[in-house]
């Protein structure tokens, strides 16, 4: 398992040393917005400024692929990642992907 301050969007791990690099690692979440939500959305952006139930769910998914790409790197013997980045892609009107990356590595202490 890959403990959450084992995760950097660096390429190193401060006082780790790199022993073995399984390569890359992926976590992908598609997720649609609900009729429901986008609704409530639209409200919001009458008022004005931070879209909340939009946000909320950003966060869920970006977490979501997080947690998913850790699990792959566990999966492979890491017990760290680095050079972690995010992407999303539009797939169609109201879906998106959302794809958590980086190199699972096994650290040790120097």
């Amino acid at each position: 398992m890959v403990a959450h301050d084992k995760v950097t969007t660096a390429f190193d791990l401060p006082g780790f040393r790199i022993r073995r690099n399984f390569g890359l690692v992926r976590g992908i979440v598609v997720r649609s917005r609900s009729f429901v939500g986008t609704l409530g959305a639209s409200l919001q952006t009458i008022v004005g400024g931070n879209i909340s139930l939009f946000s909320k769910l950003c966060e869920q998914t970006r977490e979501e692929a997080f947690d998913i790409m850790i699990e792959h790197a566990g999966q492979l013997g890491a017990n760290a990642v680095i050079g972690m980045r995010y992407d999303a892609t539009e797939i169609m009107q109201g879906v998106t992907e959302v794809l958590a990356y980086g190199t699972a590595v096994e650290v040790e202490p120097m």
